[in-house]
């Protein structure tokens, strides 16, 4: 019986991809049973629909309140009954309503070594700060920005002639190798939250 994944995504969605080419093979132990996006028109549906997976759109603009936006996700990606959400280059931040129904079982990434440079631009807070290794983290949601329990970090050197770009290229790189691999062994081996620990097996 594979876990029941839904992903949500605002752009390219390649991690999106790397969790599609992964669940393609049934040892993985998942399968993404629907894409939700908060904008139309993105790579990210695109590669959905190519996939053969559901989408759904959840626009914040199409609701009266902040509140009520949080509350439609909520049910959309109730209707596709998930054991995991995966937050996949989701730019907006979910509401009490949404971790009510999914909190500990939702889970996004950070391109940085949490707790260090949380919010946008975390490649260029590291490499303006001058540190020698960043990275990725992947982490499950909580009310705060970025402030989550840490499921799994992977560590990237900051190179002397890095710029933004190039840094946060190498940092995608390992972020999705980091994001399957852990996704891969939640579902399979699964996980407890204690405190701000996270241990995989049941």
């Amino acid at each position: 019986m594979s876990a029941r994944i839904v992903v949500l995504v605002s752009g390219g969605g390649t991690n999106l991809q790397a969790l599609l080419d992964a669940t393609a093979d049934p040892s993985y132990g998942a399968e993404v049973v629907a894409v939700g996006a908060d904008r139309d028109g993105i790579e990210g549906l695109a590669r959905a629909e190519r996939a053969g997976v559901p989408t759904f759109v959840a626009k914040v603009g199409a609701h009266a309140t902040r509140d009520d936006w949080d509350s439609a996700l909520a049910a959309e990606v109730a209707a596709y009954e998930p054991d995991l959400v995966v937050l996949a280059g989701f730019m907006k931040l979910v509401g009490p309503q949404f971790l009510g129904a999914f909190g500990g079982r939702t889970v996004n990434t950070h391109p940085a070594l949490s707790p260090s440079f949380p919010g946008m631009q975390g490649p260029r807070d590291a490499l303006e700060y001058g540190v020698k290794v960043t990275g990725a983290t992947l982490f499950v949601v909580d009310a705060g920005v970025d402030t989550g329990q840490i499921v799994a970090q992977a560590v990237v050197p900051v190179e002397d002639d890095d710029t933004v770009e190039t840094l946060h290229e190498r940092i995608k790189v390992a972020e999705r190798t980091m994001l399957v691999e852990s996704v891969g062994r939640m579902v399979r081996e699964g996980f407890v939250v204690d405190g701000r620990r996270v241990r995989f097996g049941a």
